[in-house]
């Protein structure tokens, strides 16, 4: 499976930024539940950090007018210094303004990274390089995924919280040495200004985009409730480092065979997409059974659904918006960023009120995740079908 030379460094910029992004998804959110066992604190964390997320996105896409991706980098590796400095030193008696506090940054970090991820991508990608560039993301994403917990929690462990965050600083150096060679994207020499033709109509106006707008929705919904609640349901096993580093380590694992499969059948795009709503699904109705190996399973087949996903969809939609000019691919990207995480930052408001796994608002957000999730596979089918259409 070969990539470009712009999707090889493209990687490397991926690989940097998720072992930090890794290590807060893991251990920040632990670091967090240890304090009460509490659902809201590590949804309110979430919630900033989403909020703050989608704002930095649009300043960093409002930035790439004037600055290159590698600006956005380097300004994302001063944010994760800025985080691991706060987490090793703040000290707050309220403490939802320190998690809000410790989200903000770590907030910026995910919208300037996801904001030169996407221009660049969709810059170079062309054809199969999509559907490459997503399946080689996952591996190296599950081979830090493998690596990553249990080298950490040994190191926290060993010298604990306040060393570990001490020694993120050295990864925010790689991150910042990566950003000198990663492709200096930059929208400086497009005639038209970002945000003068912004407005929905003119940006999302064709059946293909307009198609994906309810997928994004939808797929905003069913996600957060996975990536919040798979940490719940793993924390709720057990809060010892070593056992999350291990159940990571199957998560993983289970990803990599996923993409086994995947690689060695022949199948349509929407056959894909179709199986991995289903294990999606499946593995969000197992927690009406709340026992400790359910949970886990739960993960297991959550996590296969989201690999098949995750190279599906995305492939279809950057497909799509990188037939656009740059300027206008951009302008889709604000759109398509703003729906997705307008949607999941709704869940994780929802998801505020819930105390435990077994109370009757989490089953109604088990609802709304499976709603949701059986829908993508409609709505993502209708946009390809329409942009099929419109190519001829």
């Amino acid at each position: 499976m070969q990539a470009s030379a712009p999707m090889k460094q493209l990687l490397l910029m991926n690989a940097s930024s998720i072992i930090i992004f890794s290590y807060i998804g893991i251990f920040v959110n632990l670091y967090i539940w240890l304090a009460n066992n509490s659902i809201a604190e590590v949804a309110w964390f979430n919630l900033v950090l989403f909020v703050v997320w989608t704002l930095a996105y649009m300043v960093g896409s409002r930035m790439l007018s004037t600055y290159s991706t590698r600006v956005l980098i380097r300004a994302n590796a001063c944010c994760g210094g800025l985080a691991f400095l706060l987490l090793s030193v703040l000290e707050l008696d309220n403490r939802l303004l320190w998690i809000a506090i410790i989200a903000a940054p770590i907030g910026v970090m995910w919208g300037f990274y996801a904001a030169a991820q996407n221009l660049t991508l969709s810059v170079y990608g062309k054809g199969k390089d999509f559907e490459q560039y997503f399946a080689l993301s996952s591996i190296i994403n599950q081979i830090i995924s493998i690596l990553n917990p249990i080298i950490f929690a040994l190191i926290i462990q060993w010298i604990g919280y306040s060393g570990s965050f001490l020694l993120m600083f050295l990864f925010v150096a790689l991150l910042l040495i990566v950003s000198f060679y990663i492709p200096p994207i930059t929208l400086a020499g497009e005639p038209e200004r970002l945000f003068s033709g912004i407005r929905f109509r003119d940006v999302i106006s064709t059946p293909a985009l307009r198609w994906m707008v309810p997928s994004l929705l939808a797929a905003g919904l069913f996600l957060q409730f996975q990536v919040l609640f798979a940490l719940v349901f793993t924390f709720s096993v057990s809060e010892h480092k070593l056992v999350i580093a291990m159940l990571n380590v199957l998560y993983a694992g289970f990803t990599i065979g996923a993409l086994v499969v995947y690689r060695r059948m022949r199948m349509r795009e929407g056959g894909w997409l179709a199986i991995g709503m289903i294990f999606v699904c499946v593995g969000i109705l197992f927690p009406l059974y709340p026992k400790a190996p359910i949970l886990v399973l739960s993960n297991v087949l959550t996590t296969i659904g989201m690999f098949y996903f995750g190279t599906i969809w995305n492939t279809r939609q950057f497909r799509i918006i990188s037939k656009e000019p740059a300027i206008r691919q951009a302008r889709i990207f604000v759109w398509r960023e703003l729906f997705l995480n307008t949607s999941r930052i709704f869940m994780l408001v929802l998801a505020l009120s819930i105390r435990d796994i077994e109370s009757g608002a989490f089953y109604a957000l088990i609802g709304l995740a499976l709603v949701s999730a059986l829908s993508v596979p409609y709505f993502s089918g209708k946009s390809s079908e329409a942009f099929e259409r419109e190519m001829g």
